[in-house]
């Protein structure tokens, strides 16, 4: 018998332990309990295939059916669910108070991106010796970093001090069928890309 997680095609010349199978049509009637031999004869002249699918009960339960098509319907939504059941990837990108532009500009295309391509960004803040007196500045630049990425991300908490630095988490946005702006690549190796001065 050939196998799928939850059916088990029967051959036409493969034996079959029972003798009557309480049968499922093609158009999922419910036609009731009948001969192995009935059951056979009724996939054969569909042109169709004999299906096992509760082996378990008593007594058996066929099903006259296209096995391919279920083997095909079968993969088709096992894809679907890895496709939704993804780990989706945090990545970090790392600023400090007094960033020169430069370094701002670069950090935040490599920002841009992580979100593009579908992963969760962490954006990182940290304030150096004396820059802890002036917070004010690191949350103007949070600021600024969140309406900069604000048509590729959504921060999903307000950014928050944590011992010496500010920690915000972005979300990608969202278009269409559930992907990112752009289509999502192979993912990267590496957990978290760490980008300092």
């Amino acid at each position: 018998m050939e196998d799928t997680n939850i059916a088990k095609l029967i051959k036409p010349n493969e034996s079959f332990i029972h003798r009557e199978v309480r049968l499922i049509g093609a158009d999922g009637e419910q036609i009731g309990i009948v001969s192995y031999a009935d059951a056979r004869q009724r996939a054969t002249d569909a042109k169709l295939d004999l299906v096992l699918v509760a082996d378990k009960s008593i007594p058996p339960v066929c099903r006259v059916m296209d096995f391919g098509k279920l083997v095909f319907e079968q993969k088709k939504n096992l894809k679907a669910q890895k496709r939704n059941n993804v780990a989706q990837k945090v990545k970090e990108i790392q600023f400090h108070a007094n960033i020169d532009i430069h370094d701002y500009q670069v950090k935040l295309n490599r920002g841009i991106e992580f979100l593009e391509k579908g992963c969760k960004l962490k954006v990182a803040l940290s304030f150096r010796g004396r820059e802890m007196q002036h917070q004010e500045i690191g949350h103007e630049l949070i600021a600024k970093v969140l309406d900069d990425l604000k048509e590729f991300g959504v921060a999903e908490d307000q950014p928050k001090l944590n011992g010496r630095t500010i920690l915000v988490h972005l979300n990608p946005v969202k278009t269409g069928k559930g992907k990112s702006k752009l289509q999502d690549s192979p993912a990267e190796s590496d957990e978290s890309a760490l980008l300092e001065d």
